[in-house]
This record gives structure tokens, C-alpha cells and sequence, in this order.
């Protein structure tokens, strides 16, 4: 069994500030407070030392390991740590096995947690079922992925789902403030930093807890030592330091589809601030340009139809634009036609048709093509009927045939568009109109001469 893949104590030697600065009593952790404020079910628990296993679900640097090790701590289990990157069946069948070993001497309860357990595959993860089921194990696993999807129904039916949010500015300048004052952080270098550069650093770090405190490490390495041994940072240094840090994005999770959704929605709500913001946080994360330009040529498709047909062609040209021209300006052109389509007139009256349409032939299976509809180019086609009595359009007055049908027998009442009263559809569904009343004038005149 490999000590890479599992411990129960911290690494020895130098380890880093986020590392020395984890809080070893559930009164200084940090954050989570909709799970851990007083009367929260969570914090109960802990606090009775009700143990349940457990998923922690949130983005990296919130706490998810620190809370692992406290509600081990809260109820005097023994801590397991299993990679789920480096782990395998076998691993898990030696941490069971350790387990069992010490209930029988001890009583001791196990918790077992296991990071990145998105990363187990179907089998490793049924391999925990039997163990949380009789309860030698007490699973705690943390992802970044939704647990509905990376996990399977088996597990996620024995364990808890917590979601953890990132942590707000405020909770960032807190965990700053507490490395600064605490002999396990930087004290000792008397390290001054003003509420506004702290707020700088707390800022940057967007929500990871690691990252601020691994800023703040950077950060005491270029502080300047004074006469009085304190240390002071210049705002130069300070904003070099802080320039690299990036807004939170991932380009296969949930953060990504999270905001291509807000940037969706945003168009579709005819928010251009809302498009432009979205657009630029997923470019700031390293969103390919071309996947948003994809995006909305379904959006310029699905939600703006024929209420402005021009905004397909403003989307492609977009496109073209960006192909041609490279990021600068394409990555500019693309705003434009986010701009555009969120400007747009709405309609969603294609998109509906079309799923009806779709929805029809699923229930009405293969009707049958009407004779007149079908095409006759040999004589014994003709002679069954193909073609007979069709109308050419272009030879009727205003090329429309009026009373003529295009759909089979059993659903030729059947309407699939049905025209908004925005932008151009509003011209289109009044010609519907009209050309509806030439056909019910025809079926009268019809049924009059029968």
C-alpha cells in the first residue's frame, strides 16, 4: 500500500501557509456558514458527534479538506485520506481492511476521505458501497464536479450532498488577518499590510481560500524590512504580484456550463451588459472565443427566429470575422453580435414549431405522402395518380394556391408556427393570416359547388 496514496497526519518539514494555517478546531474554520452557523443541521450534527457520510460539492480553496478533518476530529475518528488521481481497487480494499483491523482493537470509527472522488470510476466507487452500508467506513468525498452527474445513484444514496460556496471578500480578509497575527502564520515577520491591500489580495484570490494565502506568502517575500523590524509592501510590488491572479473558470465543469448558461440567458433576457460581462469572464478564463460564437448562432436560431432573421447572418459573419482576423478584433466582433442578438427582437415560435413537428411524427409513425404532393416521372405513376391535381403555385394569383394542402390526410389542420407579434414575425404572421383566409374562402367555394 502506498504512503502516497493515504495518511493521517500532516507532511513534516516546511509546508506552505495554507497548509499551516488550517484550523484544527471547528471554531476557526472559515466560511460556510449556511452548513456551520449555529442551529444549522450540519453544525448539530457535529457538534452531538453524529457522524454520516457525506459528499462536500464546491469549487477549489473553500474548505473541503479542513472540514473533512474536523468532523473527524469533532468525533474522535480516525482520519484516512485516500487520492482518488493516484488510488485504486486494490487501495481501497487495504484501507477497508485497516479499518476493520481497528475497530476490532479499538472501536475506533474510520472516517475515509477521499479527494477528487469524481475522478473513481463506477467500479471503484461501488467498491465503498458494502463498507458505508454496515458502517466500518464513514465516507466523506470532495468534487468539483456535480455529484448527480460524476457519481453514481448507489453512492449518492448513502451519503449526505453538501454544497460548499466560495468565500466572500470578507471571509478572505479574515483568513489574512488571522496569518498575520498567529505564530503558525507570519508573525513573526511583523508583516504591515493597510485594509486596502489586504482587500487587493483578497480580491484577487476570487474566492479560493488556498490562493489568498499562498498570495499573502508571496506578498511577505518582497515586503521591505524597516528600521523598527516591521515589513512594508509597495504598491507596485504588491499590484505585480497580484496581476496574474484570474477570475474562477473551468472548461469541462460545472463553472463552465454555469456561465455559458448566464451568457445564454443573458441575450435571451435582451441584457446586453449581462452578454457582454459573461462573454468576458469566460474569455478571462480561457473560453474559446469560437465556442461562444457557436452559442449564438443556436441563440440567434432558438430564441430570436424570424422576429429578426438578420441576426443568423450577423453571428456567421462574426465568425468569419474572428477566423480571418484573429482574436483582437474577432473577439471583438463577437461582442458585436452579442450585442445585436440580445437587442433583438425575441421569438422562440420556430424552435417551438419545429419540436412540435418532430413530436407529431413520433406519435403519428409513416402517414402516408398525398397523391397529388408526389412526384410522377414514369407513366405507370401517372397512371396511379402521382402528381394528379396538384396546383403549381407560381401559376395561381399571387403565386399561392389557395385551399391546396401540404400535409398528410389525417393532420392537414395541423399548426406548427405560430407567429409572435415582435419584429419582423409580426409581418410574416399577418400574411399567415391572409393566405388562411384565402384557403377557408377556397374550402367554402369547394364545399359550396359540391
Amino acid at each position: 500500500m502506498s504512503g502516497d496514496l493515504f495518511s493521517q497526519d500532516e507532511p513534516q518539514g516546511w509546508q506552505p501557509l495554507a497548509s499551516r494555517m488550517r484550523p484544527n478546531r471547528l471554531a476557526d474554520y472559515v466560511g460556510q456558514q449556511h452548513l456551520l452557523g449555529e442551529g444549522k443541521p450540519l453544525r448539530m450534527a457535529l457538534d452531538q458527534g453524529r457522524l454520516h457520510s457525506m459528499i462536500l460539492w464546491g469549487p477549489p480553496g473553500v474548505g473541503k479538506t479542513t472540514l473533512a478533518k474536523l468532523v473527524a476530529e469533532n468525533a474522535s475518528a480516525h482520519f484516512v485520506t485516500l487520492s482518488a488521481v493516484l488510488a485504486g481497487v486494490k487501495d481501497i480494499r487495504d484501507v477497508v481492511e485497516m479499518a476493520r483491523q481497528r475497530q476490532m482493537q479499538s472501536g475506533k470509527k474510520t472516517l475515509l476521505f477521499v479527494d477528487e472522488v469524481h475522478r473513481f470510476n463506477k467500479s471503484q466507487q461501488d467498491a465503498f458501497l458494502p463498507h458505508v452500508e454496515e458502517g466500518l467506513l464513514i465516507f466523506v468525498g470532495a468534487t468539483t464536479e456535480n455529484p448527480s452527474f460524476a457519481l453514481n445513484n448507489a453512492l449518492l444514496s448513502r451519503a449526505r450532498v453538501y454544497l460548499l460556496k466560495s468565500l466572500t471578500e470578507e471571509d478572505l480578509v479574515l483568513m489574512l488577518r488571522q496569518a498575520l497575527v498567529q505564530t503558525k502564520g507570519l508573525a513573526d515577520l511583523q508583516l504591515q499590510l493597510s485594509d486596502q491591500q489586504l482587500c487587493k489580495i483578497a480580491k484577487a484570490a476570487d474566492g479560493d481560500g488556498r490562493t489568498v494565502l499562498n498570495l499573502l506568502e508571496l506578498v511577505s517575500d518582497i515586503a521591505e524590512l524597516r528600521a523598527d523590524g516591521s515589513r512594508v509592501v509597495d504598491e507596485t510590488a504588491l499590484a505585480e504580484v497580484l496581476m496574474q491572479g484570474g477570475r474562477r473558470f473551468d472548461r469541462q465543469g460545472d463553472m463552465f456550463y454555469d456561465q455559458i448558461s448566464a451568457f445564454h440567458k443573458s441575450v435571451r433576457g435582451s441584457s446586453p451588459d449581462g452578454a457582454l460581462y459573461w462573454f468576458a469572464r469566460m474569455l478571462d478564463g480561457g473560453c474559446d472565443p469560437l465556442y461562444v460564437a457557436r452559442r449564438l448562432l443556436a441563440i440567434a436560431s432558438e430564441d430570436i427566429g424570424n422576429a429578426d432573421p438578420r441576426a443568423l447572418q450577423i453571428t456567421l459573419n462574426a465568425w468569419d470575422i474572428f477566423e480571418r482576423v484573429g482574436p483582437a478584433e474577432g473577439e471583438r466582433a463577437i461582442a458585436q453580435a452579442a450585442v445585436y442578438c440580445a437587442c433583438a427582437p425575441k421569438s422562440n415560435a420556430v424552435y417551438s414549431a419545429w419540436k412540435a413537428a418532430q413530436q407529431i411524427v413520433r406519435e403519428t409513425g409513416s402517414l402516408e405522402v398525398p397523391h397529388h404532393l408526389r412526384n410522377a416521372p414514369t407513366g405507370l405513376m401517372q397512371s396511379l395518380g402521382y402528381g394528379a391535381e396538384y396546383r403549381y403555385a407560381h401559376d395561381e394569383p399571387d403565386a399561392y394556391a389557395a385551399g391546396e394542402r401540404y400535409l398528410p390526410e389525417e393532420i392537414f389542420e395541423q399548426r406548427f408556427y405560430q407567429p409572435t407579434e415582435r419584429g419582423l414575425e409580426r409581418k410574416i404572421g399577418e400574411k399567415l393570416s391572409y393566405l388562411r383566409q384565402l384557403d377557408e374562402l377556397s374550402d367554402l367555394k369547394r364545399y359550396e359547388e359540391s
